[in-house]
C-alpha cells in the first residue's frame, strides 16, 4: 500500500495535466486519473519495475483520454441530430399547434390511403384489433394483413416528414 501512494504522490500531478491537455476538462481528466489508479492497482501483480509502471499508467491516461473524447464527440453528434429535428425551445403553445397540425396532417394521409390499406391500418391502430382478428373479419390472410399494415405506415412516415422531432415523436409512441 505504501508503494502504491508513493506512486500516486509522484505521477498523479502530471497525469492530470496530461489528460487535461488532451481532453480540456478538469472533472473529466480527475476522473481518467481515478481510473489510471484504479487500473494500475488491479493490475498491480502484473507490473515489473518503475520503468514500466510510468509507461502503463501513461498509456492507461492517453487511452483513456482519447476514449473520453470519442464520448464526448458522440454525444455532440447525437445532440447536433436533434437539433437538426427540431429547435428543442418551442414554446408549449407551438407544441400544442405543432401536435394538432399533426392530427390533421395525419388524418389527410389516411384519407389519401388506399381504402384496404386505411381498413387495416384504422381496425389495428384506433380500434386496437389484432392482425388475426382482423384477418377473420376480412376474411384475409395475416400475411396480407401484415403487407398492408407495412405499407401503411411507410407511407405515413414518409408523408409525415423527418424534419420534425415532434412528428417523430409522434409517430413513434402512436405508431410503433
Amino acid at each position: 500500500m505504501w508503494a502504491f501512494d508513493q506512486l500516486y504522490n509522484r505521477y498523479c500531478k502530471r497525469l492530470l495535466s496530461f489528460s487535461l491537455s488532451i481532453v480540456k476538462s478538469r472533472e473529466e481528466a480527475e476522473n481518467i486519473l481515478q481510473e489510471v489508479f484504479l487500473a494500475l492497482w488491479l493490475n498491480r501483480n502484473q507490473i515489473s519495475n518503475e520503468a514500466s509502471v510510468k509507461y502503463y499508467i501513461f498509456t492507461i491516461a492517453y487511452n483513456t483520454s482519447i476514449s473520453a473524447l470519442r464520448r464526448k464527440a458522440k454525444d455532440e453528434k447525437f445532440l447536433e441530430q436533434l437539433k437538426d429535428l427540431q429547435e428543442l425551445t418551442a414554446e408549449p403553445e407551438d407544441l400544442q399547434t405543432e401536435y394538432s397540425d399533426l392530427q390533421g396532417k395525419l388524418s389527410e394521409i389516411l384519407n389519401d390511403l388506399p381504402a384496404r390499406q386505411r381498413e387495416i391500418f384504422i381496425l389495428h391502430k384506433v380500434n386496437g384489433l389484432k392482425y388475426q382478428e382482423i384477418a377473420s373479419k376480412l376474411n384475409i390472410s395475416v400475411n396480407t394483413i401484415e403487407n398492408h399494415m407495412s405499407r401503411a405506415l411507410k407511407t405515413i412516415r414518409s408523408k409525415l416528414g423527418k424534419n420534425s422531432l415532434c412528428a417523430t415523436i409522434f409517430f413513434y409512441l402512436f405508431f410503433i
